[in-house]
């Protein structure tokens, strides 16, 4: 008879389900998070971190050639371990006619002589990060317009709720401050990478906000847990700061620490 093997079913479908859960949940963060802490730590290192190139990576129009106005987003792997796990992220403007850029991002070390995190600096606006190749995320070029976004930008920056705060993990951080900068302008549309570790800290200890791009939805526990849904973002499933989801337009998958696989996210706009 199998009288006393029946009870043991549900146990087993239980076990079964949790087994699979535990399995998928190890595939989308500890898998690529390790994938990511080897090819960081296992690459070229002999160079001092401060040692390494911060010059202008090609992207970025000349201002002396180019009179319109430009905003870019651009991303890179942070400094040294960081790089292992996420990217730092900046904005640089240039308004019509203007012979520099200004580019705006967040240093916590700043803090530590009494400044603020926010900066608005000259630096190379397409400089690598610290020896790594930035990627543009954004790009928008033209005239009146884009003046006035530019604007817009500047006084977001001066308003950002952390000018005094900064923490890596879970933020606020440098990717924290553009997810701000991008909901102040939904217009840029900006998705940021899903290493940009600190992007779902939401402001004033929210919980539902916008996402970054403006067109979507997200709840996020100070950036520890949370999940997002949007047109320009897909589906993102936050634990821990860390993100895995899926993205359809265009088609690619993110993963934590290795961030997007599939077709590249980059925008360019003109405004005449």
């Amino acid at each position: 008879m199998n009288v006393n093997s029946a009870p043991t079913l549900p146990r087993r479908r239980l076990f079964s389900r949790k087994f699979r859960v535990l399995l998928i949940s190890v595939m989308l963060f500890l898998l690529p998070i390790g994938c990511s802490l080897t090819n960081h730590f296992l690459g070229n290192k002999s160079t001092p971190w401060w040692e390494l190139r911060r010059d202008s990576s090609g992207q970025a129009p000349s201002p002396t050639e180019h009179k319109e106005a430009v905003i870019q987003v651009y991303a890179a792997r942070a400094a040294r371990w960081r790089g292992a796990f996420g990217v730092h992220t900046w904005i640089a403007v240039k308004p019509t006619d203007a012979q520099s850029y200004i580019r705006m991002e967040v240093f916590g070390f700043n803090l530590r002589w009494g400044g603020d995190t926010v900066s608005f600096n000259r630096r190379v606006p397409d400089g690598y990060w610290f020896g790594s190749k930035p990627w543009l995320l954004r790009e928008i070029r033209g005239g009146d317009e884009v003046d006035h976004m530019i604007e817009r930008l500047i006084q977001a920056a001066k308003e950002y709720p952390y000018n005094k705060q900064y923490r890596v993990w879970p933020g606020p951080n440098s990717n924290t401050f553009i997810a701000w900068l991008g909901r102040r302008l939904p217009e840029l549309q900006l998705e940021l990478p899903a290493t940009a570790i600190g992007k779902d800290y939401l402001p004033d200890g929210a919980v539902f906000a916008s996402t970054p791009s403006g067109r979507g939805k997200q709840v996020s526990v100070k950036g520890m847990f949370g999940i997002l849904v949007g047109l320009e973002e897909g589906v993102e499933v936050n634990i821990l700061g860390l993100t895995a989801g899926v993205d359809l337009s265009p088609p690619a998958i993110k993963l934590p620490g290795v961030g997007r696989i599939g077709f590249r996210d980059f925008k360019t706009r003109y405004y005449r």
